[in-house]
């Protein structure tokens, strides 16, 4: 994914075929490739932009991996859980069992500890900082690594290209984006992952594509490659309990930021800034082409809107469900093995001495558990597992 794999096609190079823009050398008696009073030198490489050392996206990757070993530090399975936990030789890094949670990781009440995106208490708690904290949290070690790994095959190559400063912009706004349209849409369970940070860093290759135009050679192939790796990853995204609207938020805020901080020159501009001694290029007055400057100006005004008018709606309470009755077809498809409904998960608790009965409100399953003064986080902890 991204353009690591298949990034030939996708590189940013100056043109080779002749046109408009073309160097054209200087009239001269001379040859062409010789101008006069040189000797001949060996051919060198010719990078019309600057490239930089990535450090930014291996210092993400290196702190979403701390982040996962603190909170599976924090969760300490065998001490919180009574049942069987996995890998249990960890200690108290072991993982919850995998009927609770498949993908090797924590449980959902730690990871809404240590800050999962829960829109009823960014709402009525007032803890808007969770939508930018849970773009660093992942659910389990599958989730973390597929999503690392993607990170470095996608970032890397778009740092070296345009540096730290706009591809760490792009990353952590497309992931606030995708909190947000999240939380528009899904009210009864928390969300957690990097994917919206990183289908916005899909979203800035498309526009950054579009924008610069007239700087790639094999412009179509390019074009085609991109969209079917994020229609893939896309249509995963439908797949049940997958926040697809975490993937689809993400990438529209970073489409648009594409057009914003991804501008780069036209060709023609390229062409008479690099123009090698002894040629002459077709003048060229402005840096980019009128096109360019208007998707700035429009992506800008569009995001400032779409931010205002969705932060607005999301702490005034209101459910985007309401106002679009299939949107959560966009996030889920039920099938024959997995249902796209989500119950509120409730129990029944009473204490008596040292034992803790429960029953669930959901599967009217009971259990009795041996733990005197029980909190309301082990409560919910247990009431979760038994309705699970």
């Amino acid at each position: 994914m991204g353009r690591e794999s298949g990034a030939s096609d996708i590189e940013i190079k100056v043109q080779g075929r002749r046109g408009d823009n073309d160097l054209n050398p200087a009239a001269s008696p001379f040859p062409a490739s010789q101008p006069p009073g040189s000797r001949c030198l060996p051919p060198t490489e010719h990078r019309p932009f600057q490239r930089w050392t990535p450090w930014l996206v291996p210092a993400f990757v290196v702190a979403n991996l701390v982040v996962f070993a603190v909170i599976m530090y924090e969760n300490d399975c065998p001490k919180n859980y009574l049942g069987d936990c996995v890998a249990v030789f960890l200690g108290r890094f072991a993982f919850q069992p995998l009927k609770e949670n498949p993908l090797f990781g924590p449980s959902s009440s730690t990871l809404e500890k240590m800050g999962a995106l829960d829109v009823r208490k960014v709402v009525h708690e007032h803890q808007g900082w969770r939508l930018i904290s849970c773009i660093w949290l992942h659910a389990g070690v599958i989730h973390v690594l597929a999503n690392m790994l993607s990170l470095l095959l996608i970032g890397i190559r778009l740092e070296q290209e345009f540096g730290f400063a706009r591809i760490g912009l792009l990353y952590v706004i497309s992931g606030f984006g995708g909190s947000l349209m999240s939380a528009l849409f899904i009210k009864a369970s928390i969300s957690v992952g990097a994917s919206g940070a990183l289908f916005g860093l899909l979203g800035g290759m498309l526009s950054e594509l579009l924008t610069n135009w007239t700087i790639y050679t094999n412009k179509c192939a390019a074009l085609f490659t991109l969209v079917l790796i994020i229609a893939i990853n896309l249509a995963v995204g439908v797949l049940p309990h997958v926040d697809n609207f975490a993937h689809i938020g993400g990438f529209v805020s970073g489409f648009f930021l594409g057009f914003v901080l991804l501008i780069r020159p036209h060709f023609g501009w390229v062409a008479q800034k690099n123009v090698p001694p002894g040629y002459r290029a077709t003048p060229v007055k402005h840096k980019h082409k009128l096109y360019q400057y208007i998707l700035w100006i429009a992506a800008a005004i569009i995001l400032i809107v779409g931010f205002t008018v969705g932060l607005l709606m999301l702490f005034r309470g209101v459910n985007a469900n309401n106002y679009c009755s299939w949107c959560h077809y966009l996030s889920c498809v039920p099938t024959s093995i997995k249902s796209c409904s989500s119950s509120t998960i409730s129990c029944l608790s009473s204490q008596e001495g040292n034992s803790l009965n429960l029953m669930c409100g959901g599967n009217r399953r009971t259990r009795s558990y041996l733990l005197p003064n029980a909190t309301e986080s082990q409560i919910e902890e247990l009431c979760s597992q038994l309705c699970s």
